[in-house]
């Protein structure tokens, strides 16, 4: 049987250290914090920065739910849970930094339980971090999927490169037929057998998000910029509302399981645009990024 005390003390105990980290990186703002409770079963806590001196918006939700029945979201992939009672624990975060220059990033750790009073339990981690660029830098990437690689190794040499893939996959919006960032890991369903094994592996991708994206915050966080970079950034974070309103099963998730409305939406950025057949100018900065990052690569390999 899983400790869900565990891994209520080890997600928590995550959401404090990347809020303490970020604040220190901000160097300005401060999270606000707003405990919750959900009337059909459990609660949370959201924490929101706002207008930082390097950070626009981010928001770090705690969340710990439970219900008589999954949500469709979660049995789609697995329909004969369909209808059991159900746990779910998570973190989940993005990041909205206001320099054009610095990658919006996104991470998320959960953990499900399926019910039934007839049947053992059905449990199961998810998880994952991914990169969403505005100008794209080679050495970013690298370090954000070396980084990547390297919180999965410890616990198996196959995880990365799986985790990778499915990140692409997932990270896609059909409808502009485009990746919505760079990619990083992505994993569902995940169960070894081996409880504590899984949950630290959660707990090393959550603490591999700060190791892979506060270095890239400030070796990007002075760079100048102007008007045309901004404008730019609002439209591609258009492509992030996009992507969570329509397809994000985080989002799905909550929305669908009568989650709080404000910390599901908390995701998206205060500020942002969208252009009637807009197209980046050929041979730009703007143009490489869709030309170049946009594309599903495998960034370790050899140059």
């Amino acid at each position: 049987m899983p400790d869900i005390a565990e891994v209520e003390t080890t997600l928590t105990r995550l959401q404090d250290d990347i809020c303490a980290a970020l604040e220190k990186v901000d160097g300005k703002a401060r999270f606000r914090i707003d405990d919750w409770t959900r009337a059909e079963g459990g609660g949370g806590s959201t924490r929101v920065l706002a207008e930082g001196g390097v950070f626009e918006q981010a928001g770090v939700n705690f969340s710990h739910v439970h219900g008589r029945a999954l949500p469709p979201s979660a049995s789609a992939a697995r329909p004969q849970l369909a209808g059991r009672g159900f746990r779910a624990l998570g973190v989940s975060l993005v990041v909205h930094p206001r320099n054009p220059y610095v990658p919006t990033s996104h991470a998320n750790v959960r953990f499900f339980v399926a019910e039934h009073p007839d049947e053992e339990p059905i449990w199961w981690f998810g998880g994952g971090f991914d990169l969403t660029p505005y100008y794209g830098f080679d050495e970013d990437c690298i370090h954000w999927h070396g980084t990547a690689k390297a919180a999965c190794d410890p616990f198996g040499a196959d995880l990365y490169p799986r985790f990778k893939a499915w990140c692409d996959e997932y990270f896609f919006l059909p409808h502009r037929a485009e990746p919505r960032g760079v990619g990083g890991l992505f994993f569902d369903d995940h169960c070894s057998g081996d409880f504590g094994r899984d949950l630290a592996f959660i707990d090393a991708v959550g603490r591999g998000y700060l190791d892979a994206y506060l270095p890239i915050v400030e070796r990007r966080r002075d760079t100048p910029y102007g008007p045309r970079e901004r404008e730019f950034q609002c439209l591609r974070r258009g492509r992030y509302v996009e992507f969570n309103l329509v397809y994000d099963r985080g989002t799905l998730f909550g929305l669908q399981s009568g989650g709080r409305t404000e910390s599901i939406l908390m995701s998206l950025p205060p500020q942002v645009a969208w252009r009637y057949d807009w197209h980046a100018e050929p041979g730009s900065a703007e143009e490489r990024l869709l030309s170049h990052f946009l594309k599903p690569r495998d960034w370790l390999a050899p140059a």
